[in-house]
C-alpha cells in the first residue's frame, strides 16, 4: 500500500505528530491533489485542540484546515477542507471548490495570507454596504485579521481607515500599513470611549473583531457622538476575542441609521465566496497585501505549534 506523510492529530491534548498514513484515493467527483504550504491559523490549532465545530468526532485525523495545492495539470490552488485536513503530502479535494491561484504565486505566502484576508475581504464585499470613498473602523485590529482588515480596506477604497486595539507598538506601526488614525483600547472606559467618539464618529462600516463588553462601549461611544443619525452605519461582527454576546439598548438602534451584521460562511452562497477568494487571491498573488510567513518543514510539525508567530507573521508548514 503506498504510504505518505502526514501530521496527524491523536489527542486533542498535544500538538500534531510526524507521521506516515495510506495514501488517499479519489473517489468519483474527487481529485488527488500535491499539497505545497499549509498555514497553522488560529482555526487550525482550534481545530487540532477540539475546540471548533468543525474539529474530528474520531482520532487520529489529518490536521490543517486550508492549504495551497498543485493539481494534475500543473496549475495552483487554494482550497479550504474544513473538517477534513489537509496536512498531508497530497489530500482529496472536489475540484469545484479549488480556488484557481496565479502563476508563479508564492504558495508560503498564500497560505500565510489567504486565511487572515478573507474575513475582512468577504465582510466588506458581501454583507456590508461598502463602497469606495468610505470610512472604516477596524475594532481589534492588532491581530492577524485585524491588521489584515487595515490593508484590505485600503485595497478596496477606502478613503480613511480607523485602527482601534490593545497593543500600542502594533497600532504604532499599522499607521505605515494603511490605517489613518489609531485609537488604543485600555482599561480606562471613559478614556477609550473619548478616543473612540473622536475618531470615529462618523465610519460608515465597523469591522469588529472584539465583540462583547468591548464592543458594547464602542457602540455607546460611535453612535452617540454621531453627528448625522440617518447616515447609514453597517457594524459587523467578524471575531469574538472579547467575549460571544452583547447587550444593546433598542434606543440605539431606532435613534439611528445602524445596522449589525454578521459575516461568516453561513450567510453567503459558496458560488459567491468562491468568486470573492478568486479576487482575493489574484490580489495577495500582485503584493497587494501579505502575511509574513514563518516557514517550518512538515517533519517539525510540533516545533511549528508552540512557535509563537511575531506580529505580521503566520507559521507555514512546507511540504
Amino acid at each position: 500500500m503506498p504510504m505518505i506523510n502526514a501530521a496527524l492529530v491523536e489527542s486533542f491534548d498535544e500538538p500534531p505528530h510526524f507521521r506516515s498514513i495510506p495514501a488517499p484515493e479519489a473517489a468519483p467527483g474527487q481529485e488527488v491533489v500535491d499539497v505545497l504550504a499549509v498555514g497553522v491559523h488560529p482555526a487550525t490549532r482550534g481545530i487540532a485542540a477540539g475546540k471548533h465545530y468543525t474539529s474530528p468526532k474520531e482520532l487520529p485525523a489529518p490536521a490543517g484546515a486550508d492549504a495551497v495545492v498543485r493539481r494534475a495539470d500543473g496549475s495552483l490552488a487554494y482550497v479550504m477542507v474544513l473538517g477534513a485536513g489537509s496536512l498531508a503530502e497530497r489530500i482529496v479535494i472536489d475540484p469545484a471548490t479549488a480556488i484557481p491561484l496565479p502563476d508563479g504565486a508564492d504558495p508560503a505566502l498564500l497560505a500565510a495570507t489567504m486565511n487572515p484576508a478573507l474575513s475582512s475581504w468577504c465582510a466588506l464585499r458581501t454583507r456590508a454596504d461598502f463602497r469606495a470613498g468610505q470610512s472604516v473602523l477596524v475594532h481589534g485590529a492588532t491581530g492577524n485579521a485585524g491588521s489584515m482588515a487595515v490593508k484590505v480596506a485600503k485595497h478596496l477604497g477606502a478613503e480613511r481607515v480607523i485602527a482601534a486595539g490593545r497593543n500600542r507598538t502594533r497600532l504604532d506601526g499599522l499607521t505605515s500599513e494603511g490605517a489613518d488614525d489609531i485609537v488604543q483600547l485600555t482599561p480606562d472606559q471613559d478614556a477609550t470611549a473619548a478616543a473612540l467618539a473622536g475618531a470615529a464618529a462618523e465610519v460608515d462600516v465597523v469591522l469588529d473583531y472584539v465583540w462583547g463588553p468591548p464592543t458594547e462601549l464602542a457602540m455607546r461611544a460611535v453612535l452617540e457622538a454621531r453627528t448625522q443619525h440617518t447616515r447609514p452605519l453597517d457594524w459587523v461582527q467578524v471575531g469574538g476575542m472579547g467575549g460571544d454576546s452583547i447587550t444593546l439598548s433598542g434606543h440605539a438602534l431606532r435613534s439611528n441609521a445602524f445596522r449589525i451584521l454578521g459575516s461568516g460562511f453561513g450567510q453567503v452562497d459558496m458560488q459567491v465566496i468562491q468568486r470573492e477568494l478568486t479576487e482575493l487571491a489574484a490580489a495577495v498573488a500582485a503584493g497587494g497585501m501579505a502575511v509574513r510567513p514563518h516557514p517550518f518543514p512538515l517533519d517539525q510539525v510540533e516545533a511549528a505549534w508552540a512557535h509563537k508567530d511575531a506580529p505580521g507573521e503566520r507559521t507555514v508548514i512546507l511540504l
